[in-house]
């Protein structure tokens, strides 16, 4: 039976970062996907999952020395964000009232998974079990046996779940979860615009819920269009002509003409896991938290407990319980602050009586002239602060 150091499960773009890294530091690491990233080919449609990367993460990715490599295939730059539910009160903010050339990036999730696996072959201690799905796991004092479902059995000292929002590790640690229905749906729908590239991305808030703009390489773009499961289910149900009708009624007017080309959609719920640390198991991404992705927080979160998880294992040569249980004394009480303030967002902006609604855009406008206190804002979303 092969040992070793660190088993993580979950291959996607948080748990490969992690394997990366941990490798990078010269520990025997396995990673265990049952689905590798597709190939990268220029001429290929955009996927329709687009994450906003922000600048805290692309560190991260030069750190481990896949983001030239990412950045080759197709990123998308933003300077600006815009948000505003009436037109009067609008808060904008810019990456030059910080001093920088860019908020963030807009990439699809299989480039930068694909960017991290590509860097994999130069580490061997690394090892790639691929396709692989987890069976079950006995659990030891000093080590873990994970039985996978080709009939292989390998140790590791420390197991990572990376491996989702209805992570398999989290369930075999019985680490429970909190967990609540927003009763809201998200439609991700990838168009191509009649309006030149923009370097911003928007939000306008609707009774309904947000409707958003993220800009793409070229004329296109991804938007964002949260609303009641059965108002998404009847917009999934549309002929494309049709469901353009549908954004060019109920979007803002900045969108200008647009052609659909795809679209997906899923429910939203929060999850928080009770405990990241538990029988040797570790648990980063949202295998640990979901949040509300009306701020593009999700995955710069998870990126978030990488960067901890690295510093803190880079203390020793080999994983040491004390700095798993200081990853989760740091990462958790930053996660529920940012899943709090989310929720606080969100319910703020789903109420629609009219009180609230003048006290709401007052708040935005007078944000949009608080100076100091809106460049923190704008640094700690960007993850620099």
């Amino acid at each position: 039976m092969e040992t070793y150091q660190v088993a993580v499960v979950g291959g996607g773009m948080v748990g490969a970062a992690l394997a990366l890294g941990l490798a990078k530091q010269g520990k025997k690491v396995v990673l265990l996907e049952s689905h590798q990233p597709q190939p990268f080919d220029a001429a290929q449609p955009m996927d329709v999952r687009v994450s906003a990367i922000s600048m805290a993460s692309v560190k991260l990715l030069e750190s481990l020395d896949v983001w030239a490599h990412i950045e080759s295939m197709r990123v998308c730059p933003y300077r600006r964000l815009e948000t505003w539910e009436s037109v009067a009160c609008r808060t904008c903010f810019d990456a030059g009232d910080i001093g920088l050339m860019q908020l963030g990036y807009m990439v699809e999730n299989r480039i930068i998974q694909l960017g991290i696996w590509q860097a994999f072959q130069q580490y061997p201690n690394l090892t790639v079990q691929c396709p692989s799905r987890l069976k079950h796991i006995d659990f030891g004092e000093q080590a873990n046996d994970l039985h996978l479902d080709n009939g292989q059995k390998i140790q590791a000292q420390w197991v990572i779940g990376a491996d989702g929002a209805h992570s398999q590790v989290r369930d075999f640690a019985r680490i429970g979860v909190t967990a609540w229905d927003y009763r809201q749906h998200c439609m991700l729908i990838h168009v191509k615009t009649a309006l030149p590239q923009q370097d911003i991305t928007w939000q306008r808030f609707y009774p309904s819920g947000p409707r958003s703009f993220l800009p793409l390489n070229g004329q296109q773009a991804s938007l964002v269009w949260y609303d009641t499961p059965q108002r998404i289910r009847q917009l999934s149900q549309l002929p494309s002509m049709q469901l353009a009708q549908e954004i060019h009624a109920h979007f803002p007017e900045e969108l200008g003409e647009i052609e659909v080309v795809q679209h997906g959609s899923f429910a939203l719920t929060r999850r928080h896991a009770q405990q990241y640390v538990a029988r040797r198991c570790a648990l980063i991404g949202d295998a640990a938290h979901t949040i509300h992705p009306l701020a593009g927080q999700g995955v710069n979160l998870g990126f978030k407990d990488v960067i901890c998880l690295l510093e803190l294992l880079s203390e020793s040569s080999s994983p040491d319980e004390r700095a798993f249980v200081r990853y989760e004394q740091r990462r958790r009480p930053d996660n529920l602050l940012m899943q709090t303030g989310m929720d606080i967002f969100y319910k703020t902006f789903s109420n629609s009586h009219t009180p609230v609604k003048i006290v709401r855009n007052a708040a935005l406008k007078l944000a949009n002239h608080s100076g100091m206190l809106k460049k923190q804002v704008l640094r700690y979303a960007i993850g620099l602060s």
